[in-house]
């Protein structure tokens, strides 16, 4: 990674640059911040110039995570199936994926990664060791080899312990990169070895500018993601993305209701319902129970446009000039409560790995019948 791909964080990257040309290369560093502020990829783009000198297949080693001289270590969880104690090197390729595609993610996107976001990953003891065999070898190319430690905080004691007698006594020409969200839960042994780096918010402007080169927004868009994310470019990514995917939920869900609100005249529009089921079971978990929730809400939102509190409505349909006020028209006291049990019914059996055709199906169904129903 180059220092141009990093969003913002100019004075830092200056900073970093100086240590570099000054030669002034502390051997233990710990980055401060949160994963959206751009730690990592800030941390990249500072090995890749201590490594790199201006090689470009260097550059490209780094950004995939594969130079020889480069080594990892991350939180990771034991596989209740194995036996033995899960360390980096078992999940490096599973990490490399993961950051390749956004350095900028948290420690909870990657559980759910792993799909194991009900477990809490650690550094383990044998991850130390295993550090302490690779950094005792010889450098590849001649030069610094370089340790990155992600989310240090969750590193556990004895694990700590075992690194600081390596960052006291650390092999020739080696330099530590430690990286923690919360610096209060890593032991101040540790801390008084390291020089910290605090990387704090990126500006507004930043998160801006890296929008409007990356994604094809509209102005107003781009304002109010900025606005919002405080400084987070992970969170600028994710709403995004989310302004992506309310396009497609809400032409789902205008197919789904164009077809609920016609069938009982015409059973014809039965076969788009299946239809509709069929598609959405297609769809990732994930994606499904968000979906649901994005109908709640909805729902929700039409009720109160129905009973002239549109002044709180926030979210109305605006795909290809969907008859919003019409539509709110079917949604009214007798069914919304229906309605709404329907949808987390649905929700329930998706989290509990029901098959989403007969799920999607059974709910797009029951929909034609509420919807009939006449306001008391």
């Amino acid at each position: 990674m180059k220092w141009e791909e990093v969003i913002g964080q100019d004075l830092i990257k200056q900073q970093l640059k100086d240590s570099i040309q000054k030669n002034r290369i502390s051997h233990a560093q710990l980055f401060i911040g949160k994963s959206g502020y751009g730690v990592l990829p800030l941390v990249l783009a500072y090995a890749s110039e201590i490594l790199c000198k201006d090689s470009q297949s260097c550059y490209k080693q780094v950004s995939s995570l594969q130079h020889p001289d480069l080594f990892f270590s991350f939180p990771t969880i034991n596989n209740a199936t194995e036996k033995k104690e899960a360390v980096s090197k078992d999940y490096i390729t599973k990490f490399r994926e993961f950051i390749t595609e956004n350095p900028y993610q948290s420690i909870n996107q990657w559980y759910e990664f792993l799909g194991e976001d009900k477990k809490q990953g650690f550094i383990s003891v044998k991850e130390i060791e295993n550090i302490f065999e690779k950094l005792n070898l010889k450098s590849f190319e001649g030069g610094y080899k370089i340790q990155i430690i992600w989310m240090m905080e969750t590193m556990r004691t004895e694990a700590a312990n075992k690194l600081l007698k390596i960052l006291e006594e650390p092999p020739t020409q080696t330099i530590f990169l430690l990286i923690t969200e919360d610096e209060s839960k890593i032991l101040p042994t540790i801390l008084s070895r390291c020089q910290a780096v605090k990387i704090n918010r990126i500006e507004e402007k930043e998160i801006t500018k890296g929008l409007k080169d990356k994604y094809s927004l509209s102005e107003d868009e781009i304002n109010k993601i900025s606005t919002k994310v405080e400084g987070d470019w992970n969170l600028a990514v994710a709403l995004q993305k989310n302004n992506e995917l309310q396009e497609e939920f809400e032409r789902y869900f205008i197919q789904w209701n164009r077809a609920a609100v016609m069938a009982p005249k015409q059973p014809v529009y039965l076969k788009q319902i299946v239809e509709w089921s069929i598609e959405i079971s297609g769809w990732g978990r994930e994606k499904q129970k968000t979906f649901l929730q994005f109908c709640t809400e909805i729902f929700r939102q039409a009720l109160l446009e129905n009973y002239a509190s549109n002044i709180l409505v926030n979210t109305p349909l605006t795909y290809k000039n969907f008859k919003w006020q019409s539509f709110s028209q079917f949604v009214h006291g007798n069914n919304i409560e229906d309605i709404i049990n329907e949808i987390n019914k649905a929700y329930f059996h998706i989290e509990r790995n029901g098959n989403p055709k007969i799920i999607f199906l059974d709910m797009g169904v029951k929909l034609t019948r509420y919807l009939a129903r006449k306001k008391d």
